[in-house]
C-alpha cells in the first residue's frame, strides 16, 4: 500500500505509505503504532496535528530540501519532503520525486534527465511594488470529493450550452469559487458589485523553453486571475463561471508573450492576498500521483499547504480505488463553512 502526502507552502512537503522495508536508510525515520491494525488499510491521516507529525521539522534558512519517512505498525509508510519552492515549482518537484522512485526502482538514472535551463525564462523590465498586504485570516480546513457523474454533467450542461468542451478542472474551479462566493455573500461579506477573484497558475514551459520543456524543473508558471463581479459568479449557472475560467485560460499565450516584452503596467506576478480573492492549484498532473518506489503509486496525495493570509484549494484524486476529483481546502473562516459545504455538495441549495 502506497499513500502520498505532499504539503506545498513556498516549500513542498509530499508523503507515501510503502507497505515494504524501508528505502531511505540515510534520512530521519520514525515509528509510529497506527490504530488500525488490518493490514493494507489506509492510515488515517484526518487531523493537521496528525499531518504535522509526518512531515520534517525544518529551520527554514538551514537546508533546501528535507525528507522523513515515517513507519506504521500496519505496514505503511509516509513519506515526508520539504523543499523551497524557489528551487522547483509543482512540476519540478513532481519531477523530482518521481526520478527519487527511479533511483529506488534500479534504473541507472531518471527517466527524465534534469534540466537546468534558466536563462531561457524571459527577463521583462522590474516593475517595482510595495510588499503585499498580507491579512491574515482564520481559515478553515474542508474537503470534499466530487463524483464522475457531477462531473460529466457539469461538462455536458456546458457543452449543451456553449458548444464548445470544458475539463474536470474547470468545473472543479468553477465550483468551488462559485460556492465559496455565495458563502460570503450569504454572511454580508460582499456586495452585489464587489469583485472576487480566483487565480490558478498555468504551465508554461511549452510557451517559454522551447525544446527544454521536457526535464525542467524550476519555477515556470503564469497566474491566471479571473475577476468578476460577486453577483455575477454567485447567481448564474456553473456554466456562466466555467465560461470565465475558460476565458482566462484561452489568454494565456497572449498575455504571457506581453508579459515577456513588458507589456503590463502591473506585475502580473504581485498577487492580491485578501479574502475575496482563491487560489487554486491543480495537483493532478504535476507526477506526484505516478511516484512508484517500486510497490505501485500512491494510494493518496494529501497537501500540507496552507497559509493564514491565502485562501487555498487543492485539486487532487480522492484516495485509491475511488475515482473523481478530491478538492482540499482551506479558503473560508469558521463563520462561513457551514454554507460553504452546503453550496459544494452536488446539489447545493438555491442560492439568495
Amino acid at each position: 500500500m502506497v499513500h502520498l502526502v505532499v504539503g506545498v507552502e513556498w516549500i513542498f512537503i509530499f508523503s507515501i505509505l510503502l507497505s515494504q522495508k524501508n528505502i531511505f536508510s540515510s534520512i530521519n525515520y520514525r515509528r509510529f503504532l497506527c490504530k488500525n491494525k488490518i493490514k493494507n488499510q489506509q492510515c488515517s491521516l484526518n487531523s493537521s496535528q496528525k499531518k504535522k507529525k509526518l512531515i520534517p521539522n525544518v529551520h527554514f534558512g538551514l537546508m533546501i530540501v528535507d525528507v522523513q519517512v515515517t513507519e506504521f505498525t500496519c505496514g505503511g509508510f509516509v513519506v515526508g519532503l520539504i523543499s523551497v519552492h524557489t528551487i522547483a515549482d509543482g512540476l519540478g518537484a513532481g519531477q523530482f520525486i518521481n526520478a527519487v522512485g527511479d533511483y529506488a526502482r534500479g534504473l541507472p538514472k531518471p527517466r527524465v534527465s534534469p534540466v537546468w535551463a534558466r536563462d531561457l525564462i524571459p527577463d521583462p523590465p522590474r516593475m517595482p511594488a510595495p510588499p503585499p498586504k498580507l491579512e491574515l485570516l482564520d481559515l478553515r480546513e474542508f474537503t470534499v470529493d466530487l463524483t464522475p457523474d457531477h462531473i460529466a454533467k457539469a461538462k455536458s450542461d456546458f457543452f449543451m450550452s456553449m458548444g464548445q468542451r470544458c475539463s474536470a478542472f474547470d468545473v472543479c474551479v468553477a465550483k468551488t469559487w462559485q460556492s465559496r462566493t455565495r458563502a460570503l455573500r450569504l454572511a454580508g461579506r460582499l456586495a452585489d458589485d464587489h469583485p472576487v477573484h480566483v487565480c490558478f497558475f498555468a504551465n508554461t514551459r511549452h510557451l517559454m523553453l522551447a525544446g527544454a520543456a521536457e526535464g525542467f524543473y524550476g519555477n515556470c508558471f503564469y497566474p491566471v486571475t479571473v475577476t468578476c463581479s460577486s453577483a455575477e459568479v454567485a447567481t448564474g449557472e456553473v456554466v456562466d463561471v466555467v465560461r470565465a475560467v475558460r476565458d482566462a485560460k484561452a489568454r494565456l499565450a497572449g498575455d504571457v508573450a506581453r508579459w515577456a516584452v513588458g507589456g503590463f503596467a502591473q506585475d502580473p506576478y504581485e498577487l492580491r492576498f485578501t479574502y475575496d480573492s482563491l487560489f487554486v492549484s491543480d495537483w493532478t498532473r504535476l507526477g506526484f500521483l505516478e511516484a512508484d518506489y517500486g510497490w505501485g503509486a500512491p494510494t493518496h496525495v494529501v497537501p500540507f499547504s496552507y497559509h493564514p493570509f491565502m485562501a487555498v484549494a487543492v485539486i487532487g484524486a480522492p484516495p485509491a480505488p475511488k475515482i473523481g476529483a478530491r478538492v482540499m481546502t482551506m479558503c473560508v473562516e469558521e463563520a462561513h463553512l457551514p454554507e460553504f459545504r452546503d453550496q459544494m455538495n452536488p446539489s447545493p441549495p438555491a442560492s439568495n
